[in-house]
Formats: C-alpha cells, structure tokens, sequence
C-alpha cells in the first residue's frame, strides 16, 4: 500500500490581539506586508511542526469574500465578473514563496517543501453572490476567474512545489439553492482547475456531502475527492469504489473531527458547565476525544474499505473556529502520530 499523505484544509486560530479585520484590510491594501507575513508564516511553521506533510497555506480570511473583493472591482476587470490576470493574486502564496526564500538563502542543503492551495470554487462564489438565478454565462466566468488564481500561484512558487490544489466547493450536495445543470457545473469544475493539472498538481475537491460525487468523478481535472468522514463516518457508504476505481479517482479521508461546537456540547453533557469558560474541559477534545487512538481507528477503517483509493487524510475541516492555536496545532499532532502509527503498523 502507498503512502497515505497528511494535509489540512487550511483555515486556523488566529493569534491574540489579530483580528480577521485586520487580516483581510492589509491583504487587500498590501501596505503592510512586513507585520502580515510573520502572521502568515508562523502558522505555516506550527503545521509543519505538527508533522503535516502537505500544510496548507495559512488561511484566515472570508473564503469567498477574498476572491469576490477584486472580482468585484471593475478596475480590477475587463468586464462584469472577468478578472483582469494581474489581480488573480493571493498573498498567502506570495508570503510561503518570501519564507522560503529566506530558507533556502540560510540553508545549506534546501528542498522544495510541497504546499496545499485552496481556491473557493466557481460554485462557491456564484451562490454567494446570485442564489438561485440562473445566470450560467457569469457561472463560467467565474471558473475561468478561479483558475487565474491558480495559475498565478503555479508560476509565483518558485522555492516551493503547490502539490495539491484543493477546490472548496462545501454547497454542492448541501445548499437547495443550487440549481444549476450538472453538465454546466462539471464544465465550470473542469475550467476552474486546468491550472493546476498543467502544473502537475492533484486536484481535491472539498466537499461537506457526497450527495453528488460523482460530478467529481465526471469532472477530468478533479483526481481526489475530500470528505469529512471523521464526524460523519456514514458518508464513506455513499461512495461507490467501483466508480472511484473506474474513474481514477482518490479519497481524501477527514480522519479527526473538527467540529469543535458538537464536540464541546459533549464535555458539556459530561462534566457540567460550560466548555467554553473552562480550557481544562475544552483540552479533554484532544485528550480524551481525538487522540491518536481514536483518529488511527478510522484511518484503518476506511483504509480496509477504500484500499489504495486512499491517498490523502488529515482533518474533516479546517480549524479556524477554534479558540486556541495551541488546541488547533494538538489535533494537528494527535492526527500526525496517528497517521505514523498506522504507517509504522501497515509494513
């Protein structure tokens, strides 16, 4: 069996004293890189120290408010909604890119570390601003926005590899507002996402439901599917192998829970109180819930169903909602040394 590799999804506690506020005006201002990149990068570093083989770029931002802000803006544009390339950029990319330049320059033996990127995806964005309406012409656009953004950061990383783009597409399956054709969603996935595959990336697709995975399936850019079978185990059933197998695609398995406000409504059924006012009980989620245990039993588990279609696992969501980077980075490390454990048990 292959090397199953560790990702996550991206989103992560901010610092005290940082406001998202203050996150999103100084991407988008840039008059402050020099007080945003630190933020930025020391994340990144507590990922890496957790054993994350495949980190993914600090993500503290609206994920679809920091694409629709220039796609917005008619400066930014050729015409409604069609992003003008040089405005398809990501700061986030550009900070990894400056901290491991500085890497390289005081290392003496310097290896591409490998990134994961998430984009929001076309869907994502057209709901977020047009609902129910059917406007499918705009609906492409945004795709092609979308993978400007990829683009751009392929050609930026230089002293790092994008291994895997992640598109983030948690409507579909979910919101009833989506009505759009499935033939017209699977051409917008597939352009959304050229980008990436030129340039030799696996291409995720981030989803909440697997209602409908097999537009994924359909979909010749998108490789591995991510479900977050970690808090809701029953999903994996929905899939059918032999259409993952017949079609190469792969699993990204959510294999430690992140859905921290269900989790703390359990501490606080068990020990009385309210979770949130007591850290002691909170730090019982890493403790006594998703401890390296635990997380390896469900690894194995969908590994026994799923076999080699297993090629990514890592946390159900990310961990912005989180109260502490401190507890965030721990499930980090318990899902680490339950994916070396399970690598060490498998030889």
């Amino acid at each position: 069996m292959s090397e199953i590799l560790f990702d996550d999804i991206g989103s992560f506690p901010l610092p005290a004293g940082i406001s998202k506020d203050f996150v999103s005006r100084a991407a988008f201002d840039r008059d402050c890189d020099e007080k945003l990149f630190p933020l930025l990068n020391q994340v990144f570093e507590q990922k890496i120290n957790a054993g994350v083989h495949i980190p993914n770029y600090s993500q503290f931002r609206d994920m679809t408010e920091q694409f629709l802000h220039p796609i917005r803006d008619e400066n930014c544009c050729d015409g409604p909604f069609s992003l003008k390339e040089e405005f398809a950029s990501t700061v986030e990319i550009e900070a990894m890119e400056a901290y491991f330049k500085a890497q390289k320059k005081n290392t003496d033996s310097f290896e591409k570390p490998l990134v994961r990127m998430c984009v929001t995806g076309p869907t994502e964005l057209y709901l977020k601003e047009f609902g129910s309406a059917d406007y499918v012409d705009i609906y492409q656009l945004f795709a092609k926005d979308v993978n400007l953004f990829v683009r751009n950061a392929m050609k930026k990383a230089k002293h790092f590899k994008i291994q895997t783009v992640s598109l983030d597409e948690p409507s579909i399956g979910i919101n009833p507002e989506l009505s759009l054709p499935a033939d017209e969603m699977i051409r917008a996935l597939t352009n959304a996402t050229r980008a990436a595959g030129k340039y030799g990336a696996d291409v995720q697709i981030h989803i909440h439901s697997p209602l409908y995975y097999d537009l994924a399936c359909a979909t010749p850019t998108i490789n591995v599917i991510g479900m977050e079978s970690a808090a809701t185990p029953s999903y994996m059933d929905m899939m059918d192998k032999k259409v993952l197998s017949d079609t190469d695609t792969f699993i990204r398995a959510g294999i430690s829970r992140t859905d921290i406000f269900n989790m703390a409504g359990v501490l606080n059924e068990k020990y009385g109180g309210n979770a949130w006012n007591k850290p002691e009980i909170l730090q019982k989620i890493v403790t006594e819930m998703e401890t390296p245990q635990v997380i390896e039993k469900r690894l194995s588990d969908i590994s026994k169903a799923f076999g080699d279609l297993v090629k990514y696992a890592g946390p159900d969501c990310g961990l912005g909602s989180w109260p502490t980077q401190e507890l965030a980075a721990a499930l980090l490390k318990n899902t680490g040394k339950a994916m070396e454990s399970f690598s060490k048990n498998k030889k």
